[in-house]
C-alpha cells in the first residue's frame, strides 16, 4: 500500500501544476509588450490556477469538495492550453516551446482526471 499523502506538496499533479506555471510566466516574458494586459496576463491568469486549486482543494479536507477544485483546475489547463495555440499560431510562441507545454498541460489534465475519478471511487464507498 502506498504511504498516505499528507500535504498537497507531494502530489505529482500539484508539482507538474506549478512547473507549468513557471514555464508561462518564463516564455510569456518574450510575448511583444502590447500583449501584456492581454494574452500574457490572461496566461498568467490561467497558469497559477492549476497548482493553486490543487493545493486548496486537497487542504479542503473532503473529497468532494477536493472534487471541486480539480474540476476548477482541468478548466485553467484547457483555458491555457486555447491560449497557447493562440500565441504560436500568431507567432508570440515558437512552435517547439508550445509543443513542450502543451505535453504538460495534457499529461497534467489527465493526471487531474485520473485524481478526479479516484476521489469518485473513494466518496462512492
Amino acid at each position: 500500500m502506498a504511504p498516505k499523502i499528507k500535504n498537497f506538496r507531494q502530489l505529482d499533479v500539484w508539482k507538474l501544476g506549478k512547473e507549468i506555471t513557471i514555464d508561462i510566466y518564463k516564455v510569456s516574458k518574450r510575448f511583444p509588450k502590447e500583449e501584456l494586459f492581454g494574452l500574457v496576463a490572461q496566461m498568467q491568469r490561467a497558469a497559477v490556477p492549476i497548482p493553486s486549486n490543487v493545493a486548496e482543494g486537497f487542504n479542503r479536507l473532503h473529497n468532494k469538495e477536493f472534487r471541486q477544485y480539480l474540476f476548477i483546475a482541468l478548466g485553467s489547463c484547457a483555458e491555457l492550453e486555447t491560449q497557447l495555440e493562440i500565441s504560436c499560431e500568431l507567432g508570440f510562441l515558437k512552435e517547439a516551446p508550445a509543443k513542450e507545454l502543451l505535453g504538460k498541460l495534457d499529461y497534467e489534465s489527465r493526471m487531474l482526471r485520473s485524481l478526479i475519478k479516484k476521489l469518485n471511487v473513494s466518496t462512492q464507498s
